[in-house]
């Protein structure tokens, strides 16, 4: 069988024969401070955002020797403290299959500018290079309303919309933002292990996580791949988008397994969209 990896800093649930248990990588992400259990209103917080309360906790991160900032953690996705009630999204009885987008999106008609970090201890390894220059290319080539420059080097000021850097260990997978105030998710944490992985799955992991930090869900949110979970609650799901499939449970006839933002990965990955993938990117952007 082979593995299927989290696109997390840990996996959840031993969904499968994970790469990692979740006790054996709980520090290796630098800079990262987990404390107590997550409160009600919090997780409250992160059900209401459509983001899979549990196993949830609280992490400090101070990015690239920034300011420290306060998360609750749920698989790949970080949702600062004080960013969680615009986070929110309204009330969507669908529970399907589909692709998903969050309220919170990127200005439209704008240009996304991308550092590729080259700095010390957190410098992308030349197959994390590769795979961001084509999962930067992959999206340029969508000619959506949004432009990527991605330029290589040490700018995390605040002309820069996206910081995406190697957070070390030797887990794989990755960890991003939402987008907030109209603009996309800053930092993006690509995990040391992904050094080994090759260039297609890193081009794979990167193009998911920029998925996240521009507003796109899990695909198989409603009931995960790797799990079987779901990461909403109730009625509290996530925008569909329109001419993406759907399907009342989870099941092959309704699940895009070729989409690049499916929760999970088996290290086989070609790093592409789907066609369905580009449906939504081009629908929203």
């Amino acid at each position: 069988m082979k593995k299927i990896k989290f696109l997390a800093f840990y996996a959840i649930v031993a969904g499968f024969a994970t790469s990692c248990q979740k006790d054996d990588v709980a520090n290796e992400v630098q800079s990262e401070t987990i404390t107590e259990s997550v409160s009600k209103e919090h997780l409250e917080g992160l059900a209401k955002a459509g983001v899979n309360p549990t196993g949830a906790s609280y992490v400090t991160i101070s990015h690239l020797g920034e300011a420290p900032v306060e998360y609750v953690k749920s698989g790949d996705i970080l949702v600062a403290l004080d960013k969680m009630a615009e986070q929110a999204l309204p009330t969507n009885t669908e529970n399907n299959v589909k692709q998903y987008v969050t309220r919170n999106l990127v200005n439209a008609n704008t240009i996304v500018r991308v550092t590729g970090w080259t700095g010390g201890g957190n410098a992308l390894t030349s197959r994390m290079r590769t795979g961001l220059e084509r999962a930067i290319r992959n999206y340029n080539d969508l000619d959506l309303r949004l432009k990527f420059e991605l330029t290589f080097g040490t700018d995390q000021s605040s002309r820069v919309d996206m910081v995406i850097y190697n957070a070390g260990g030797s887990g794989q997978g990755g960890q991003a933002e939402f987008p907030s105030g109209g603009r996309s998710g800053k930092y993006i944490q690509i995990f040391g292990g992904m050094a080994s992985a090759s260039n297609d799955v890193n081009e794979h992991v990167i193009g998911h996580e920029m998925g996240h930090a521009l507003g796109f869900r899990h695909t198989d949110y409603a009931r995960r791949r790797c799990d079987g979970s779901n990461e909403g609650q109730a009625n509290i799901g996530a925008l569909s988008i329109p001419g993406t499939p759907s399907a009342n449970q989870w099941g092959q006839r309704g699940l895009d397994t070729d989409s690049i933002m499916i929760s999970c990965f088996n290290g086989n990955e070609d790093g592409e969209f789907s066609r369905f993938d580009i449906i939504a990117l081009r629908y929203i952007y």
